[in-house]
């Protein structure tokens, strides 16, 4: 790897990246012959401009616009093979996914507490662009708000249920109390939303961010495999992994997008007997899509801060609301209580040999791997654009503590008060249809039309922030790593990805859209690994804040 040290003073070594600054203060260059944008197509027509990477962009389009007109014109065909595929892959894989998500636990941690994480992003006198308010609901807003909504009363009831029953619960428990089985399976949604998944986000985050703010290259995920391909990474190697990228992308936001209108769905019928129908799903789609066209045309700055930090503060409203008005002691000693029970059973959890719950993990654990996985590559460059200026370690703690705190009191709150009614006699939300279980659980609270309405609009918005960062990133990367190509190409990728939602929900549903994760989160897995040998090597050769460069910066 040819690097060359670099003080922002010096413009000569300080190659401008088309909307990536150059490094403040102190960094290491690498010293590249690629131009960004230098492989790309540019045209413009009537006021209809377009700047595109011809092979990735090429490649990406054709290949998932090919894939969902099939599905949607043979639904019956593809159900069955979106069925026999998830089990394929859950079957023979899902200790692959449970190996890779713990060595990406351990290198954050590793990384935070070695000497690496005084580097900072961006430059030795780089500053934060974000406070840490619009920050934090930027990195949560991001990364998993739809999955939260959805599964956040559904997993304890199901797990609590399972582990009673001595069916197929987690580590293949049958616990004859009731609170052995509650203290289990809260440990255990919890496991599927804490630390496994954000530290998948901040290795894949992290590379990025020193790549292009401190290394000067393109922010795109083949930047990251610079140590690795050297200048072949501009080649056919490069062109693969950004195409991997793409799809794993597109697949993961069209779950998400896809049990988004189902929960919408099914609560639009329990509150107003709106019909819950392949139709309603699809207009539903189409609607969120349309709003999320009118953020992505109004940018970063207009659009992604400001409805996520809107839609923070409603999460917020909702989950004070149920601690308020639910049981609200057994919340608030259970939140500490749970946490315990998550840490303690951690190791089991995590362990990928030996486990007599291989139903367990093939049916729950290894989907969501797959789906943080393939989540990866777009909430990685999100996170990496709005992390400029923090250090490594500050950078490790927020992506990888913050988030898991709240995740912590989110599950607590939805899932202590929904095992609480089951326990005084209510069974409405335990027998209710998954995507239903929420709004049967706030049916119990006062006030439940209001809060369902308030569900409903949370899980269509925080679609919305995810697919309007989602269009982003894979703009970013279908156009060669440029961050200000013309916003008609977010436009059509917002497109693309309500296209093949729909196609989902039509060829099988739940399996289908899980199913999807799988097939795209399996390559990408092995992205992710090589990413955490890069990212190491980079951070090796970077200038780091401590007492004795304070004094030279002074």
């Amino acid at each position: 790897m040819s690097t060359s040290s670099h003080d922002s003073t010096s413009a000569a070594v300080a190659r401008p990246i088309e909307g990536v600054p150059s490094p403040d203060g102190h960094s290491t260059i690498i010293d590249t012959d690629y131009v960004i944008g230098q492989d790309n197509f540019s045209t413009g027509f009537k006021g209809l401009r377009l700047d595109l990477h011809s092979k990735v962009f090429a490649w990406s389009s054709i290949v998932v616009v090919f894939f969902a007109t099939i599905t949607l014109a043979l639904p019956d065909t593809m159900g069955s093979f979106f069925n026999a595929t998830r089990s394929l892959l859950t079957d023979n894989l899902s200790w692959a996914f449970m190996v890779s998500t713990n060595l990406f636990v351990l290198l954050a941690i590793a990384l935070i507490f070695s000497p690496l994480g005084k580097v900072r992003l961006g430059g030795t006198e780089a500053r934060p662009d974000f406070s840490y308010l619009g920050w934090f609901a930027m990195l949560f807003a991001a990364g998993m708000g739809v999955g939260l909504m959805f599964y956040c009363v559904s997993e304890p009831l199901t797990y609590f249920d399972d582990l009673l029953a001595g069916t197929s619960g987690p580590l293949g428990q049958q616990l004859a109390t009731e609170s052995s089985a509650k203290s289990l399976s809260m440990a255990t949604s919890i496991f599927h939303w804490g630390l496994h998944p954000w530290a998948t986000y901040a290795i894949i985050a992290l590379a990025l961010a020193l790549f292009a703010f401190n290394k000067g290259l393109p922010l795109t995920i083949r930047s990251i495999f610079y140590p690795v391909l050297g200048e072949r990474v501009w080649g056919w190697p490069g062109h693969i992994i950004d195409v991997m990228a793409v799809f794993a992308t597109l697949f993961g936001l069209a779950t998400s997008l896809g049990l988004g209108a189902s929960q919408a769905s099914a609560g639009l019928h329990y509150l107003f007997d709106v019909p819950n129908d392949n139709t309603t799903m699809v207009l539903l789609v189409v609607g969120i899509t349309v709003i999320t066209l009118l953020s992505v045309i109004a940018g970063v700055e207009k659009g992604v801060r400001r409805i996520s930090q809107v839609n923070m503060s409603l999460a917020f409203l909702l989950m004070v609301f149920v601690i308020v008005v639910g049981p609200t002691v057994l919340i608030m000693t259970g939140a500490m209580n749970n946490l315990a029970a998550y840490l303690n059973n951690l190791p089991a959890l995590s362990n990928p040999v030996g486990r007599d719950d291989q139903g367990f993990v093939q049916g729950w654990t290894a989907f969501y791997w797959a789906w943080w996985v393939s989540w990866s590559p777009f909430v990685g460059m999100f996170i990496a654009r709005v992390s400029r200026g923090r250090t490594v370690r500050e950078f490790l703690i927020a992506v990888l503590i913050v988030p898991t705190v709240v995740s912590v009191f989110w599950m607590t709150s939805f899932g202590e008060t929904a095992l609480f009614q089951l326990a005084n006699g209510y069974e409405g939300a335990k027998n209710a249809a998954l995507e239903l279980q929420l709004f049967s659980m706030l049916d119990q609270l006062p006030m439940a039309s209001l809060t369902s309405l308030v569900g409903i609009v949370l899980v269509m918005v925080f679609f919305i922030t995810s697919s309007d960062s989602g269009s982003l990133v894979i703009d970013a990367i279908t156009s060669g790593g440029k961050v200000t190509s013309p916003k008609t190409q977010r436009v059509f990728w917002v497109t693309v990805e309500a296209v093949l939602a729909i196609a989902l929900l039509l060829g099988g549903g739940l399996t289908a859209l899980q199913a999807a994760v799988l097939i795209t989160g399996v390559p990408f897995m092995l992205v992710v690994l090589l990413s955490g040998y890069s990212v190491v090597q980079g951070l090796l050769s970077e200038p780091r804040i401590d007492n004795r460069m304070k004094k030279v910066l002074t």
